[in-house]
């Protein structure tokens, strides 16, 4: 599920390198969590570090500037994870947000890696931009809308009463895996519709609401999704918590409207006393205090622990506004 709980930061954690002074930082998207079909043993054995080296690749195949231990969390679905009782920081969000879903990506027709996804109405998911990708990253989709999905004995397939495919997916203008952060959000369009109460479907902020918040602990969010609960950055001792279960937390704002963050972006803490994101979260919402409307969606994290702050991608820009309610029809 959501590692919407943070880890506590390992030593020898590389610092974030940064590019042209403070305007921009080394960032890596936090929804590449590869689905694996093999058993957990042959896992342990050495196919991490088979993907690990797929990571690389991929990264400089898109020449994005990744900090060498972030490419360490491309991990495989289901090692080390143990029962949700141990989920860090988090709390399970059960029947608390049904409209959070788990989005699934497939690649040459096999599932391939998962992300997390807000229903803003019955047929429609909003959810990060590298999560539905360039043209042709991804060959289909499908979303699961029960709250654990660790338990789906159909998952990562389809066809169970708990998935929904996707006819079609569409990111922001703008967007390349290269500079990911600066137009992160897409939108999925499913083949059937989802039902929920009317109040229970994500709501879109007006334009520019945010800009009137303040960084302090008493501005808070409420973070969902199916990401990792624990990580850390040591390949040669990887532990990790990854059950598929939607998990909420509490994070406060650090950073809006600065030189980090662009006009695009805000900063959220991630400590064990707030919580927050980690990888398999991406696209995940972070809704406005306890309400249902998203302030964004979550993009990336600094550091291969998802410890100390996670950054999000604002869905109140006037032009990413209108890009998801074109694909609302």
């Amino acid at each position: 599920m959501s590692q919407l709980g943070p880890l506590t930061p390992v030593p020898n954690t590389p610092s974030v390198a940064r590019c042209g002074g403070a305007a921009s930082a080394v960032v890596a998207p936090i929804h590449l969590v590869g689905v694996s079909l093999v058993s957990r043993s042959a896992q342990e054995e050495g196919l991490m570090f088979l993907l690990l080296r797929r990571h690389a690749r991929v990264s400089r195949r898109r020449h994005t500037p990744v900090v060498a231990l972030l490419t360490a969390l491309l991990v495989m679905v289901g090692l080390g994870a143990g029962p949700a009782s141990a989920i860090t920081y988090g709390e399970l969000d059960n029947a608390g947000h049904p409209a959070v879903v788990l989005v699934l990506m497939e690649v040459d027709g096999q599932p391939a890696y998962r992300c997390s996804g807000t229903l803003i109405s019955s047929t429609v998911v909003l959810t990060a931009g590298h999560c539905t990708g360039e043209p042709g990253e991804f060959s289909g989709m499908r979303v699961f809308n029960e709250s654990d999905v660790q338990t789906d004995t159909y998952y990562p397939f389809g066809g169970g009463p708990n998935s929904v495919e996707a006819t079609g997916w569409y990111t922001y203008p703008g967007f390349t895996g290269a500079e990911f952060y600066l137009n992160d959000v897409g939108v999925i369009q499913l083949a059937k519709p989802i039902n929920l109460q009317a109040d229970e479907y994500g709501q879109l902020p007006t334009a520019n609401q945010l800009d009137s918040l303040k960084p302090r602990a008493s501005t808070t969010f409420t973070s969902v999704g199916y990401g990792l609960q624990r990580v850390n950055n040591n390949p040669n001792n990887l532990q990790l918590e990854s059950n598929k279960v939607r998990m909420l937390a509490h994070p406060y704002l650090v950073q809006i409207n600065t030189g980090f963050t662009g006009p695009q972006s805000l900063v959220l803490s991630n400590n064990a006393a707030t919580g927050g994101t980690c990888f398999g979260d991406s696209g995940g919402p972070n809704f406005v205090g306890t309400s249902m409307v998203i302030a964004g969606v979550t993009s990336f994290g600094l550091n291969g622990s998802c410890g100390g702050t996670g950054g999000v991608f604002r869905v109140d820009r006037p032009a990413v506004l209108a890009f998801i309610n074109q694909h609302m029809s």
